[in-house]
């Protein structure tokens, strides 16, 4: 799952980036709406957290162009301004959801898992998938009576795949839910990923979509 940071609070900024990357996301971070704007049209987020006091621009007008330009990206508005008017404008502007200043980070992960379901076809933060149990709030998977042991990236690429069950997702796509700008990516680590969860899984649980991508089957 790939999420945009855009605050102008550095220290806040790495903070989150920091907490949100221990719970899997891939995490990329803006300090001014303009450049959060040009992210969103060239390289779209699954989830923007939108702090609204920018230092370039107003935050509910990146909210509206945002929006504008994206129906479906979820949004989360992050911000100070905490009194009941100017929540309605938030979510009247095209908040997803509004959380204010001072919160603490288990909410906001909760309030994330939320947006998530809305991106897919999960509806509880455990999907299951056949003898594959994935719990989203802990982090773990469980195949059979046996929890599985997997890497960061794993744990990732499968998450993203059982969201989404019966879909295919795209190489791009997965590859976008799993790296940050600036990580440094082998051409054939996404195969390496799903090698190491079909060893893991068997063999059938992920299916190939030759020239597409990947795709997992509900059972």
């Amino acid at each position: 799952m790939q999420i945009l940071v855009v605050e102008d609070d550095q220290a806040l900024a790495e903070g989150l980036c920091t907490a949100l990357r221990r719970q899997n996301y891939a995490v990329n971070s803006v300090s001014s709406g303009r450049d959060a704007l040009h992210v969103i049209r060239a390289e779209t987020p699954d989830i923007a957290i939108l702090d609204l006091g920018l230092p370039d621009m107003d935050g509910i007008d990146v909210l509206k162009q945002a929006r504008s330009q994206h129906p479906a990206l979820q949004i989360l508005v992050l911000t100070a301004r905490s009194h009941i008017e100017q929540k309605i404008i938030g979510l009247d502007s095209g908040a997803d959801d509004y959380l204010a200043k001072p919160f603490e980070i288990p909410e906001l992960l909760a309030r994330l898992r939320v947006l998530e379901r809305r991106l897919g076809t999960a509806k509880a933060t455990q999907i299951i998938v056949g003898e594959v149990k994935l719990d989203t709030s802990n982090n773990s998977v469980v195949l059979g009576d046996n929890e599985l042991e997997l890497s960061r990236r794993e744990f990732m690429l499968l998450r993203s795949l059982m969201e989404n069950v019966g879909r295919v997702q795209t190489r791009n796509t997965l590859e976008t839910r799993l790296y940050s700008w600036g990580e440094e990516v082998a051409s054939n680590a996404l195969e390496v990923h799903i090698h190491n969860l079909r060893k893991k899984l068997g063999s059938d649980f992920i299916k190939t979509v030759r020239g597409v991508g990947y795709r997992v089957n509900q059972q």
